[in-house]
């Protein structure tokens, strides 16, 4: 699945049942078309002893969420914003570079 988040990106949830909850893209699938959002999806997960984790018991992580559900947060207005893709030529040097701005604000997001 073809997107313009990256890993590290800042993103607002937009639905489900965190919506309106903001967090950093820890894991990105573009296969599958899945993220995981720091704070957002929460599950629980019980586990038993075992030589990797002796203490075993109740582990708190997050899940998987569509792409979709997310939307970019705009680094000058702090909204979520959609995104476009910008050609940027650099004085001096031939190099063509493809940058990511922000729609709402018109800035370049790095």
């Amino acid at each position: 699945m073809k997107t313009r988040l990256k890993k590290g990106d800042t993103v607002k949830v937009i639905s489900g049942n965190s919506k309106g909850t903001v967090g950093k893209i820890l894991f990105l699938d573009r296969k599958k078309g899945k993220i995981i959002v720091e704070g957002v999806n929460i599950i629980h997960r019980h586990t038993k002893p075992r030589t990797k984790t002796p203490q075993g018991g109740i582990i708190r992580r997050e899940a998987p969420i569509q792409i979709s559900n997310v939307m970019l947060m705009c680094p000058k207005t702090n909204k979520p914003t959609r995104t476009g893709m910008q050609i940027i030529q650099e004085e001096g040097v031939k190099k063509i570079k493809r940058m990511r701005y922000s729609k709402q604000s018109g800035d370049i997001i790095v």
